[in-house]
């Protein structure tokens, strides 16, 4: 049996126990190490955008990738704009229907940053990487002790567990600082093909009384895939779901280059 999915029945039976005492703990400690849960629950709607290096599972090196990324916490709303070579993409999930759209890159076309020019519904495993995606979303794990029906444990020392509709995370803290120095879990990256997944965690900076990832490293299947430099952060700027559900008239990412 693959290791991915012993880590998901492992998910499954753990999910039973709801919450730990020891995961409470560790998660309000991460909590108040970030800003405090009032400060990150007072996060309506997040924009984000980043610079990465990306390589392929072999080590080759694919080039620059740039990423706009926008959230709102209610009404629930996900929007992600990338510039990539193979991997250029405009997405759009509205987490109360569990409804959205996208428009995929062109891996037939000799330009590497196009799309199809189309957008179609979200289904299958491409809805599956939505809802992971926004459900998984980093202000939500942090709070997870809010959420209905998610579970908190801590398997190991300085782990918390996060568990919630078959999926889950697991973030090592700091003994000392007790910020998060990595997450991990299983990659719907490519949604036909799930695989472990890791996010280190080197830099931080403190917006609007929240601190977030400033440098990021992505591991896939133990191999680095990508270096993630944060750009700029706004916090509740008065986000908009009907600019957030528009589709492009371009049917380009809607992202600086």
């Amino acid at each position: 049996m693959k290791p991915v999915f012993l880590f998901v029945l492992a998910i499954l039976l753990q999910t039973a126990s709801k919450q730990s005492p020891e995961g409470l703990q560790l998660l309000h400690s991460m909590q108040n190490a970030l800003g405090g849960a009032k400060n990150i629950a007072a996060v309506q709607d997040y924009e984000e955008t980043i610079r990465a290096l990306a390589w392929n599972s072999n080590g080759g090196a694919l080039g620059e990738v740039r990423k706009r990324t926008r959230w709102m916490r209610s009404p629930g709303v996900l929007r992600l704009d990338q510039i990539g070579p193979r991997g250029t993409y405009v997405l759009f999930f509205d987490g109360a229907s569990s409804k959205g759209w996208e428009i995929l890159p062109d891996l037939r076309s000799a330009d590497a940053f196009k799309t199809t020019g189309a957008a179609i519904e979200l289904a299958g495993g491409e809805l599956e990487f939505a809802k992971g995606y926004f459900t998984g979303f980093e202000l939500n794990l942090w709070l997870a002790d809010q959420q209905r029906g998610w579970a908190v444990t801590s398997p190991r020392a300085n782990v918390v567990r996060i568990a919630h509709d078959g999926n889950a995370t697991d973030i090592t803290v700091d003994p000392t600082t007790k910020m998060p120095v990595s997450s991990a879990g299983v990659s719907l990256s490519d949604p036909d093909h799930p695989v472990p997944g890791e996010m280190r965690y080197e830099e931080w900076k403190e917006v609007s009384g929240v601190r977030f990832p400033m440098r990021r490293v992505n591991y896939l299947s133990g191999r680095k895939r990508g270096e993630v430099t944060t750009g700029t952060i706004r916090v509740n700027a008065g986000l908009r779901p009907q600019d957030l559900a528009a589709k492009p008239a371009d049917f380009a990412p809607d992202v600086q280059k």
